[in-house]
Order: C-alpha cells, then sequence, then structure tokens
C-alpha cells in the first residue's frame, strides 16, 4: 500500500492580489508551496507527491523540486478548470492502486503541522476517508444581506482543512459520480458524502490556515519571519 499525496496547485491567487498565483510568492527566501511541499516530504508515511498546475509553472516546480531536494515529487500533471478536475487528474496520473492512501492537500496552506498529517494518514487506513477540520469557536451568524437572521449552534460546526484522505478507489469513484451528474464540490469530502461515504473528522490545528486574502498572507509572513 502506498500513500500519495496530491497538491492541487492551479489556484490564481486573485482575491489576495497578485499578479502571480500565491503559492509561488517568495516569502522569507522560499515560495509558499515549497514549505508546503517539504511538510509532505519530511513525512516518513508519504510514498510520493504529485502536483497539478497550469504549464506555464511547471519548469518553476520542476526547478523547485531540485533546488530543495524533493526527491518525493514523481510527476507534475496539468491543472484542470476546477479544483476537483485538477485532482482527478492526479489521480489518474498516480496509476495508483484501490486501498491506496491519497491524501490531498491545499498548495496554499505551508504551515500544515506534522503530528496533524500524521493522524491524518494512520486514521484514514481505519476509517478509508477522513477530513481534516476545527470545531467552531465564534458564535455563527446566518445572515439575510448584511442583517441578523438567526445564529447557528457552533457545537455541531466545524471549518474544513486539508489534508482531506481517502482510499483511492473511495475518491476516484466519487469523482467519476459528480462528473456524471455535474455535481461540483467545494473539497474531497462533500464529493465522498454525495457518494454516500462515510467520512470521519480528525483534529486540525488554527495555523493550518489558507493563505486566500491579503491579510492572510500578512499573517503567514509574521510567522515564518
Amino acid at each position: 500500500m502506498e500513500r500519495i499525496a496530491v497538491i492541487p496547485s492551479g489556484g490564481k491567487g486573485l482575491r489576495a492580489g497578485f499578479k502571480t498565483p500565491k503559492q509561488y510568492v517568495r516569502v522569507a527566501g522560499k515560495e509558499v508551496i515549497v514549505r508546503t511541499l517539504e511538510v509532505f516530504q519530511n513525512c516518513p508515511l508519504i510514498d510520493r507527491i504529485i502536483i497539478a498546475a497550469e504549464e506555464e509553472y511547471f519548469t518553476l516546480l520542476e526547478n523547485i523540486k531540485t533546488n530543495y531536494s524533493l526527491s518525493k515529487i514523481t510527476s507534475v500533471c496539468r491543472g484542470g478548470k476546477e479544483r476537483q478536475d485538477s485532482v482527478y487528474n492526479a489521480l489518474i496520473e498516480s496509476k495508483a492502486d484501490e486501498n491506496d492512501i491519497i491524501a490531498v492537500h491545499d498548495a496554499a496552506r505551508p504551515l500544515l503541522p506534522a503530528s496533524v498529517l500524521t493522524d491524518a494518514l494512520i486514521s484514514a487506513e481505519k476509517f478509508d476517508n477522513v477530513v481534516v477540520a476545527i470545531k467552531a469557536k465564534d458564535t455563527l451568524i446566518k445572515a439575510a444581506g448584511q442583517s441578523v437572521e438567526s445564529y447557528i449552534d457552533r457545537n455541531a460546526v466545524y471549518y474544513a482543512q486539508t489534508p482531506q484522505v481517502a482510499r483511492y478507489g473511495n475518491l476516484l469513484r466519487a469523482m467519476e459520480k459528480a462528473g456524471s451528474t455535474n455535481f461540483s464540490g467545494t473539497d474531497e469530502s462533500m464529493l465522498l458524502k454525495n457518494a454516500s461515504y462515510n467520512v470521519k473528522i480528525v483534529e486540525g490545528s488554527a495555523l493550518n490556515f489558507k493563505i486566500t486574502s491579503q491579510s492572510d498572507f500578512h499573517m503567514f509572513e509574521m510567522l515564518v519571519r
């Protein structure tokens, strides 16, 4: 059995206000994606890494692989129009076996704690499909426009993160079902639930935030500097 990391890296970074996708911006001497990849490179449970990206960044990624000795990167494949298309392309590229473990992680979540990754991989071997998530702490409001409509019980709410980890066969079938029914999911756990698979929650970390906005980027800069 192999454990394979899939890193979809097709985001444009428009919300963060960059001309270059945020995952390729250098901070403190390293591209954001390098810090993401190093977490998986340094995890003894991960066997190989596949990146799905736009073709114009293939050369950069090959240079990153060489310059940072990221030997577990075995392939860089073309990303798709949407995230799930990129992940699907990477799954096909992987040529994995039915029961191999696939860990999908956002390129722009560079501060994933090693312990969270390890817990998710081990849990996936037991439960087949898991999502890393953190429990909601703040008061949650349902709004109508700018007006408060009602409040949501935060005890039953989690914020989904990545990695999202599943057996290769389960994730592939979930994606094929989504494709055949024109179902669009924001992440792999949603696709798995749509295909009637059970998904278990693994505790995440506040450090494991996704760089989406300028404020996210500034917080990341402060942490790594």
